[in-house]
């Protein structure tokens, strides 16, 4: 990592939420809409679900081929998460942040903070769902997880929205228009010249 112009990671943006939050579908109209914001795929040991695209999604592997690459450090972050593997490759970072991306990363807070630790000069979002009961309306409504899946979800997004006041901004995903313009704004914000206050409001509230 010494070899790179640190400024390039400016535009290195984590975005973390609980399951179900809506954060992909939010990623993803933001980027069909600007050309020079991207995401960087992951790389999951998990089995793809439904409508999801190896390559578009998620790099999607076994965990032979992630240890391995574990063991070459070829990944900048890696956590496992809910029994699989997520990682995202260093060289693909780097490549993007060098044509000028604004580049996102979907990954969880784990690895939200070894990028922190890592790229101090890396911006990090936090989408939150309206409330908890919201949250499990929008799993149960999927259709796509059985029931003990569901609630081990929920049991997670607890503990990850403990880590939500560590991040530089958060997004309360309530109205997905409203929460679009407000995760753009600050995916535009490289210098961080929003002010703290508003970057970190709305707190998060008793219903969590």
């Amino acid at each position: 990592m010494n070899n790179f112009n640190k400024d390039i990671f400016k535009k290195l943006c984590v975005i973390s939420a609980p399951s179900g939050t809506g954060k992909t579908s939010l990623i993803k109209k933001i980027c069909l809409q600007n050309s020079n914001i991207s995401v960087c795929i992951s790389h999951t040991t998990r089995n793809p679900r439904v409508g999801e695209q190896h390559g578009i999604d998620y790099f999607f592997t076994n965990q032979n081929d992630f240890k391995l690459k574990i063991k070459n450090e070829s990944y900048l972050e890696y956590a496992k998460v809910h029994g699989n593997y997520y990682g995202t490759l260093i060289d693909s970072v780097v490549e993007l942040l060098e044509k000028n991306m604004t580049l996102i990363l979907e990954i969880d807070y784990q690895g939200a903070q070894i990028i922190k630790r890592k790229l101090p000069l890396s911006r990090n979002i936090f989408i939150l769902p309206p409330s908890i009961k919201e949250l499990e309306n929008r799993l149960r409504g999927r259709g796509t997880d059985k029931e003990d899946v569901i609630l081990e979800r929920l049991k997670n997004a607890i503990i990850e929205i403990n880590h939500a006041k560590d991040y530089d901004y958060i997004v309360v995903n309530n109205n997905f228009e409203t929460a679009e313009n407000q995760l753009l704004s600050y995916l535009l914000d490289i210098d961080m010249l929003v002010d703290s206050n508003i970057r970190k409001e709305p707190l998060i509230d008793s219903d969590f």
